[in-house]
């Protein structure tokens, strides 16, 4: 029997439905594949190099892609032979997940997970989900809003702003987002930043829906949160969580949202790669991912799960009710460096929002840091 390893991040949604998965894959086709997991902060920020050197099959985030191509440590996945393969994952993307993981012509990744920031409510609490970035701010006065600062979140919610308010920032170029965009974004933040419990700027999406999940729980709404299907399936916790397109702040419905997400990639480094790549093809595809992914515990990257009924029935509509924010989803860049910069970035803005600082040090230390980053 064939053995491989796998990598991916530590929580229900990323590790369950992979653990399922290749158990099917196994009785199939008489591969093994044993995962391992890294807490999501780890996963976020651990160099993709080692860990190709150290499994066979790694679960990524978009963003890497620049830095994989310098370091030549993935197989490319546009292979001679599985043109109609390709072709089909490309027609399932939701939104920009499948183009996300293409870089310099070649795809380094299949979408399995699709994500980006939405709302999240507590059906029991609130009436009804609000759909505007003022009827958020009414509700934190209340205390009744929770925001995930801890970094990166908080980057990509000074992305999500700019990019719903119609001026999304740059992938390349001096600056990541202008000045007077800048301050205006900066305001909204700080302004809902100062409203909610200052432990925030210490939450990652888990944590935030962890404390919103307790039946004692006052927080209705987390309004710029990277969307959670676990938490709308009914019994996962205490009190269930819905989820709901992204409260909007411009004039062009929910737009510019940072994407988020995963994809699987295979190793460079592989003693084993045909049957890694032979799984990667299999697992993005249409009917595992409406299938067993979803029924594990997985938030499928298919467009195919997406629109399932039965997939949609099982976790409370949270497919269909974030549809529309993940289709107009923003791509954050990409390039050899720019990890180092989401870390830098969003450590400064977490900071300046805790000092209540304004927003012209912090702005421009931000674009001084994408000028670096290249």
């Amino acid at each position: 029997m064939i053995k491989l390893k796998g990598m991916t991040w530590s929580h229900p949604r990323g590790f369950d439905p992979m653990v399922a998965c290749s158990a099917i894959w196994a009785a199939e086709r008489g591969v093994e594949i044993t995962w391992e997991k890294r807490s999501l902060q780890d996963f976020e920020s651990y160099p993709v190099e080692d860990l190709a050197r150290a499994y066979d099959l790694i679960v990524i985030d978009h963003p890497h892609v620049g830095q994989i191509t310098r370091e030549n440590c993935l197989t490319p996945l546009d292979l001679p032979g599985r043109e109609a393969d390709l072709a089909a994952l490309a027609a399932g993307s939701v939104g920009a997940s499948f183009p996300s993981y293409t870089w310099q012509g070649r795809q380094w990744a299949f979408p399995i997970d699709a994500a980006t920031q939405v709302l999240a409510f507590r059906p029991d609490l609130i009436d009804a989900p609000p759909a505007s970035w003022a009827e958020v701010v009414a509700l934190a006065k209340e205390g009744r809003v929770a925001l995930s600062l801890r970094p990166p979140h908080s980057l990509m919610s000074l992305y999500t702003l700019a990019g719903n308010i119609g001026t999304p920032c740059q992938v390349t170029g001096e600056e990541i987002i202008d000045p007077a965009t800048g301050a205006g974004v900066w305001e909204m933040l700080r302004e809902i930043a100062d409203l909610v419990d200052p432990a925030c700027s210490g939450q990652d999406p888990i944590a935030v829906f962890e404390e919103m999940a307790r039946p004692e729980s006052r927080i209705a709404v987390a309004p710029l949160i990277y969307g959670y299907v676990n938490y709308a399936i009914p019994g996962f916790r205490p009190r269930l969580i819905r989820f709901a397109d992204m409260p909007v702040a411009g004039a062009n419905g929910p737009v510019g949202s940072a994407l988020g997400g995963t994809g699987i990639a295979v190793s460079a480094f592989s003693g084993a790669r045909d049957a890694a790549v032979d799984f990667a093809f299999w697992i993005a595809s249409d009917a595992v991912q409406r299938g067993a992914f979803a029924a594990s515990g997985g938030q499928p990257g298919h467009a195919g799960a997406w629109q399932d009924e039965s997939v949609n029935a099982a976790s409370s509509d949270f497919y269909r009710a974030t549809r529309a924010t993940l289709e107009g989803a923003w791509v954050r860049p990409r390039h050899d460096g720019y990890m180092a910069f989401q870390h830098a970035a969003s450590t400064r803005i977490t900071e300046g929002l805790a000092a209540r600082e304004s927003a012209g040090p912090v702005i421009a230390d931000i674009n001084r840091l994408f000028r670096e980053s290249f």
